[in-house]
């Protein structure tokens, strides 16, 4: 039996989510958390196998929490979840500790897949993302996406600021100063050559990092 964790901020995906994994005879949905937060809490006290982890949620979002999983448990396999497939993400993600990629657009069949070979050790890419890093690692340099110039912590700050989240709050959702979000704030923009929040949405809208947020 293949124990999974499922975490998504949106019920009604989750609970859909759930409710396909119930009625498999090898996989067992033993927790569901609606934030980064509650993932990393609930898989450290349930040990699942399996977490299937969505990249935008509330807080720390995906992106820290599975690097904050992989740091504490590397046995805990974890799957990203997500609309995203355009780079930095998928490569980010892979590089903090995540074993398989999945789009929410994927099939019933693929989902499953990914959950049986992750827990049996293999590593498992959706064809829509592995199409996405190939094209983007054979392509001209200039049209990769600059965001792959941030750390992880990085790229969390700069979607949160993308949100529209002010300083005091993403200091407090991170579990860091104010001054420790400015600071990265101005290092992001060096990075990206901009001037202001304004620029770096423009530029997140650009290069379709907020696919799945803008919907939300």
């Amino acid at each position: 039996m293949i124990t999974v964790l499922v975490a998504d901020d949106h019920d009604l995906v989750r609970l859909g989510i759930v409710s396909m994994l119930t009625e498999l005879a090898d996989i067992e949905v033993i927790g569901q958390a609606g934030s980064g937060e509650e993932a990393v809490q609930l898989a450290k006290q349930l040990k699942p196998q399996v977490v299937l982890m969505d990249l935008h949620m509330p807080g720390i979002g995906g992106l820290l929490a599975t690097s904050k999983l992989a740091a504490f448990d590397p046995e805990i396999k974890i799957i990203a979840l997500t609309a995203q497939v355009q780079d930095p993400f998928p490569a980010k993600l892979l590089k903090a500790g995540a074993r398989g990629f999945v789009t929410k657009n994927a099939s019933v069949e693929q989902m499953v897949e990914a959950i049986r070979k992750v827990a049996a050790g293999q590593r498992y890419i959706c064809p829509q993302v592995a199409q996405a890093m190939a094209l983007n690692s054979f392509g001209d340099d200039a049209d990769a996406s600059p965001f792959g110039r941030l750390t992880q912590r990085e790229l969390q700050i700069s979607m949160m600021i993308a949100d529209s989240i002010k300083a005091p709050t993403i200091a407090k959702q991170l579990c860091i100063s104010p001054k420790t979000v400015h600071s990265l704030r101005y290092r992001v923009f060096e990075k990206l050559a901009i001037s202001g929040d304004v620029e770096l949405t423009l530029l997140a809208v650009r290069h379709n990092l907020l696919i799945g947020r803008l919907a939300q």
